[in-house]
């Protein structure tokens, strides 16, 4: 069947919507019908010349009681489903009064995996609305109707002449597709949802597949979506990887395996699989939430890719795993050894789970050792992925962790308006375990903003897209892995700094006024210091009043009075003083925290001066050539608090690729104003005028 057959069933198909549903749903939940009678349509037609055989199997494993049927029924069926009603659904028109019950036991006479579809389709529910609007029947004659033919058989004329082509499995995950991309689009406000543009996967199946095709060989290929929507990526990644198969003379297996949080996405994807002739691989796709439940735990694959949700939160799936306490998470995926921590905390913030997927997908990585090039990742992020979080925290630790194992290849900016829901900047991110020489210890930033085709209709916020050249000309400048005015090459380094924390002492002068001894003596009554009140009023009198610009001496001074007169001192008492008597006075001498046995001095830090700098990782002498230039020329006193230091990490992508452009000539703005100021002449004049 050519493609204008295919999209004559499609148009049918979007008319029925129109033409039976317009009173009883609005616009936008017209797939929820649509969608699985396409489905049920398919699989029934599929099922009608085996009907006999799997009735006649069912009575016989029924009669002898056995419990495990569906390995023989699919057999008798000729398929990866079957249905053990007496049901078609053209026999179902022939009794109207029973039609919404005997349409229900259709339904239930599904084997388990269409049950599911249905399920999640929540397509019973949709049975009970169509019945008592009335339109079932009329629905169901509309997808029998001798005009359209969902069969793999064609229909034959009176004079034996093809009327319908059949419709093989391919077409008819092409009119599915259509399908879904229809409704999408009409849908824009949810379409990017789980919906990403098809030259979108393309250009990340390219980037995943072609740097490795002369390393295909006759074998098994696993790959993997962990937020597998309906399916795209899967289904464009299994057909360039057979595509490359042929080009290369090779015979190849691919397994294809998903999972998807979305019941509606969920049951498309498997349905579409189902009508694709793939039951098998359907099979392997899995509903429910990678992060808090993954469905391959012992799993690994050779190619991966994935469109996850960004900018979403994901605390219920936190919460799952650890109660929503992050320090109690025991997830290997997501607490792993780096550089001599075994505790490294790979886990983000809960208000963003995009970077989770990322980490859940390297930790299905095939070693180099099982797979000639090791596993290839592709996976789409909003710009947020490449520099929120600071040192330490999950985002950066993430970035650390991928960038220091060398593992990352490439960051590829697709142009703004690309995806269905959104208008903001989005990255493919490429990743592998086993670089090729050439990339060792480099990553590849490739600037694609501007490589772009305008739509002529807007599709929701997408305003553009990548022509086949465009896919092309990325993908090569990816393979040439060359320097120009698009493509940047740094070495891994570039990426990180170190996180110091600058420290000066607190300086503190201390007051012994009449008002301040006064606010004293209250606040020591209020805390039963009383006795330490007595020592400061002592020195008062024998001091003066004037005030102390030592507070070491200071305390020196009340420790012996205090033990004189037999009056316990201790931190508590040393915290009073500096709280209610004490006040910072940059003149005044550093706090001395404590003196080590080599005679050195530590100061007790200033928080109000405390600040962090970033220190690059290809800094010449590193942290100390930095602290010497940067900071103590200007804060003398000051000291790296080295406890606190830390490595992180960060891409700032656009700085890489930004251009200065010149202001405009100051004489040109001039001639400018000049020229709008006489072809305004007199309007002002006429505004402020006052009659």
């Amino acid at each position: 069947m050519n493609h204008t057959e295919q999209n004559r069933i499609v148009s049918f198909i979007w008319n029925i919507a129109d033409d039976v549903l317009r009173d009883v749903y609005v616009r936008g939940k017209y797939r929820d019908v649509i969608l699985p009678m396409t489905v049920i349509r398919r699989l029934d037609v599929l099922l009608e010349p085996t009907k006999d055989e799997v009735s006649k199997q069912k009575e016989t494993l029924d009669k002898a009681k056995i419990m495990e049927q569906e390995f023989v029924l699919r057999q008798a069926a000729g398929q990866s489903f079957y249905n053990t009603s007496k049901f078609t659904l053209k026999n179902l028109l022939n009794n109207p009064k029973q039609l919404k019950q005997n349409f229900e036991t259709y339904l239930d006479s599904y084997s388990k995996n269409v049950q599911e579809i249905i399920e999640k389709f929540d397509f019973r529910n949709q049975l009970r609305k169509l019945s008592e609007a009335d339109v079932l029947g009329h629905l169901i004659e509309k997808f029998i109707s001798p005009d359209i033919n969902l069969s793999p058989n064609p229909v034959y004329n009176e004079n034996g002449e093809i009327k319908l082509p059949g419709l093989d499995n391919h077409g008819m995950g092409f009119v599915f597709e259509e399908l879904i991309r229809k409704f999408n689009e009409e849908n824009n406000e949810e379409a990017g949802e789980h919906f990403t543009p098809r030259e979108v996967i393309r250009l990340m199946a390219n980037l995943v597949l072609v740097p490795v095709a002369d390393q295909i060989k006759n074998s098994t290929y696993l790959v993997y979506d962990c937020a597998c929507g309906t399916g795209g990526m899967l289904t464009v990644a299994e057909e360039t990887l057979h595509q490359i198969a042929n080009d290369y003379k090779k015979k190849v297996q691919i397994h294809l395996f998903g999972q998807e949080v979305g019941p509606e996405t969920y049951a498309i994807c498997k349905a579409d699989f189902i009508l694709k002739g793939e039951g098998e691989q359907a099979d392997n796709i899995k509903y429910g939430s990678t992060l808090s439940a993954d469905a391959f735990p012992s799993r690994n694959f050779h190619f991966m890719l994935a469109n996850p949700p960004y900018g979403k939160s994901w605390k219920t799936d936190l919460d799952r795993l650890c109660s929503g306490n992050k320090k109690e998470i025991q997830d290997p995926r997501f607490i792993i050894t780096h550089d001599g921590n075994s505790e490294y905390n790979l886990v983000t913030r809960s208000s963003d789970g995009q970077l989770m997927f990322l980490v859940n997908m390297i930790s299905k990585m095939k070693s180099p050792k099982d797979s000639p090039f090791g596993s290839r990742i592709a996976t789409v992020h909003n710009g947020s992925s490449l520099f929120t979080g600071d040192a330490g925290q999950g985002e950066s630790n993430i970035r650390r962790w991928i960038i220091e194992n060398d593992w990352l290849e490439a960051i590829i900016a697709l142009p703004l308006n690309m995806f269905y829901n959104t208008g903001i900047a989005t990255y493919i991110w490429v990743i592998t375990n086993k670089k090729p020489e050439q990339r060792k210890g480099k990553v590849q930033l490739i600037n694609a903003v501007d490589w772009l085709s305008k739509l002529r209709k807007n599709l929701g916020q997408k305003n553009c897209e990548l022509t086949d050249e465009h896919i092309k000309l990325i993908t090569d400048t990816y393979l040439d892995f060359k320097e120009n005015e698009n493509s940047k090459i740094f070495p891994n380094e570039e990426f990180g700094y170190w996180k110091i924390t600058v420290e000066r002492p607190l300086r503190l002068k201390v007051e012994l006024s009449k008002e301040n001894l006064q606010v004293f003596k209250k606040k020591c009554a209020e805390v039963n210091e009383e006795p330490v009140y007595n020592s400061i009023e002592r020195i008062a009198k024998d001091k003066g009043d004037h005030p102390f610009s030592d507070f070491n001496k200071f305390i020196e001074i009340v420790k012996e009075d205090c033990e004189e007169f037999g009056v316990k001192f201790n931190s508590k008492s040393e915290k009073l003083l500096k709280q209610e008597l004490s006040v910072k006075d940059e003149k005044a001498e550093p706090v001395i925290s404590k003196v080590n046995k080599d005679g050195t001095i530590e100061y007790e830090p200033d928080t109000d001066l405390r600040e962090s700098e970033q220190v690059p990782l290809l800094e010449k002498g590193g942290i100390k050539a930095f602290f010497k230039r940067e900071v103590l020329p200007y804060v003398p006193d000051a000291w790296i608090d080295e406890s606190k230091s830390s490595i992180g990490y960060e891409i700032p992508f656009t700085r890489y690729f930004y251009k200065y452009e010149l202001l405009r000539d100051t004489k040109e703005i001039t001639d400018e104003i000049i020229k709008l100021e006489k072809e305004t002449e007199g309007l002002l004049k006429n505004i402020l005028q006052v009659k």
